[in-house]
């Protein structure tokens, strides 16, 4: 331990400790019965419609619609390309979705005290030369303005409220997610040598002046001077690169699995590199905030959902779609009506993951086993009281060092209110391993009580009492939360192939084609999708 912290830190944990178990013990006697009653609920996507690809057991078509354009799918790019339709004059689309809502993984639920994100949860401040997602930010006025030196001001209320990050970290909370306090000479000098790294490679260009790294990766430069980097795992790098400290990995591989539900044994050296060199930070001085709401990124989905006002059908599955003379015929099963429409368009966006195109097309199946999805687990909590270290309060992104999950968010930090009834926090997990098929097949056969021990275990190792304070738990499961860029995927020629529009009238177009599932991708593929649509359009007349 360096500059006396070690003593500061074996006191506050002695002072914690004890009133830790002050608390639990009158909570012990008085909660108990409680406990044993804790409701939990078991919510997800609806994956049991969604099985239903695998048999094709959906009746004949009873009704025809026509129409010139078709969405499949009603996530963040499904909406994306509603919105650009209408930015370019198109109105006459219809949007398809599986689920009773729209948005995908930036969906959210509602409790009495709160709402509370169902995935995605934030968005960090884009690059200022991503001129596209300026301009929607400006026209949902979530950027308020120009400053004097022609940068974006960000609306105050929708950027994260301080304090923003927490770690717990040898038994205590200390600002940041990077471990500073207690952490040896070796390890201080490890941090500071790889953010040098990232920077150096966050202002590389290669020969056509474009950055290696860049958001969306469709803007990367066609340099493969780094393209080796994709050959390797985040960790192999690390190693090579001489990097040695338990807690250099284990942030590294903290972010690897939240950004993309695997760690560093299993992405590739190229995205998790992207991590930390995508991001420009030349929007302003305000390099370490982003945008976040209660309801995560279903509040940008509500943003989008008005381009396709109606012009949806929920609770519909597509489950073939062919061209035939000359027309796009799609099939859809309406889960709610209980009949199969057969939809007849000019042209198709589709907007679902590559794991479901293996379904929907006859000879997609092989491609799509080349796409990797990491399982994830979400558990919002309310609790009735959280005791905290008020040295280092509550805040926004609460991260518990080697936790087994991602730590959790508290919903309720960007309310002006300053006194809560009861607190809302959500708990993140993902499966990072090295066989997501065979723990996504786990995970679905695992009752309602094994996912309240399993979140409150891994809770308990920063609020020993959670359990006693918890009144009620949600817990959501993602069976294919987010696309994984492991190993050899980021230049893997199939991602490219699976890219490609058949006869000029499918286009494909969903974030797991940039390998990289973030806002940002897929807003940017909606926008492309439809682009690519209307110049081959443009061509064929």
């Amino acid at each position: 331990m360096r500059n006396g912290e070690g003593y500061k830190s074996s006191r506050r944990t002695f002072l914690k400790t004890l009133g830790a178990l002050t608390v639990g013990i009158a909570f012990m006697q008085s909660c108990a019965k409680k406990i044993k009653s804790l409701a939990v609920k078991l919510t997800g996507t609806s994956h049991i419609l969604g099985h239903r690809l695998w048999a094709k057991d959906f009746p004949k078509p009873t009704r025809t619609i026509a129409i010139p354009y078709l969405i499949a799918g009603g996530g963040i790019t499904g909406l994306s390309a509603a919105r650009q339709f209408r930015k370019k004059g198109i109105h006459d689309f219809l949007l398809l979705e599986l689920e009773g809502h729209l948005g995908g993984n930036s969906s959210n639920g509602k409790n009495s005290y709160s709402k509370y994100p169902l995935g995605a949860h934030y968005l960090p401040l884009p690059n200022f030369h991503d001129k596209e997602l300026i301009t929607f930010l400006e026209d949902e006025k979530i950027i308020t303005g120009y400053d004097e030196l022609g940068l974006p001001v960000f609306d105050e209320e929708q950027l994260t409220f301080s304090p923003q990050e927490r770690l717990f970290y040898k038994n205590t909370w200390q600002d940041g997610l990077v471990p500073r306090y207690g952490i040896s000479e070796k390890g201080e000098k490890e941090f500071d040598h790889f953010f040098k790294l990232m920077n150096a490679f966050k202002n590389e260009k290669g020969f056509d002046g474009k950055y290696f790294f860049d958001i969306p990766v469709s803007a990367c430069t066609a340099d493969t001077k780094l393209s080796y980097l994709d050959t390797m795992s985040m960790e192999q790098w690390l190693t090579r690169e001489g990097f040695t400290t338990e807690e250099v990995f284990e942030y590294i591989d903290y972010c690897c699995r939240d950004d993309f539900g695997l760690g560093v044994k299993y992405v590739s050296a190229w995205a998790g590199i992207h991590y930390f060199a995508s991001r420009k930070h030349n929007y302003g001085n305000d390099k370490e905030n982003v945008l976040t709401w209660p309801e995560g990124n279903a509040r940008l989905a509500s943003h989008l959902k008005k381009y396709c006002e109606g012009r949806v059908l929920n609770n519909c599955i597509v489950f073939d779609v062919r061209v035939q003379n000359n027309k796009v015929l799609a099939k859809a099963y309406d889960a709610v009506a209980k009949e199969t429409l057969l939809i007849e368009a000019d042209k198709v966006i589709i907007a679902t993951p590559q794991f479901v195109n293996g379904y929907i097309f006859k000879d997609r199946k092989q491609l799509s086993k080349q796409f990797t999805y990491a399982p994830w687990l979400l558990a919002t909590i309310t609790l009735s009281y959280l005791p905290d270290d008020y040295s280092r309060p509550l805040s926004w992104d609460n991260v518990i060092y080697k936790g087994n999950g991602l730590g959790y968010i508290y919903d309720q930090h960007q309310s002006l209110k300053q006194v809560q009834d009861k607190k809302v926090i959500t708990y993140y997990h993902a499966f990072s391993c090295d066989n997501v098929a065979k723990k996504r097949k786990e995970i679905y056969k695992q009752p309602q009580e094994y996912w309240k021990t399993f979140v409150f275990n891994d809770l308990k190792k920063a609020h020993p009492d959670i359990e006693f304070l918890a009144e009620d738990i949600t817990v959501h499961i993602l069976g294919h939360g987010m696309v994984s860029p492991v190993v050899g995927f980021m230049f893997n020629p199939a991602k490219k192939k699976a890219a490609q529009p058949v006869d000029n009238k499918i286009y494909f177009a969903h974030s797991d084609l940039s390998g990289i599932s973030i806002f940002e991708e897929a807003f940017h593929q909606g926008i492309n999708g439809v682009n690519q649509l209307l110049h081959d359009s443009a061509l064929d007349t």
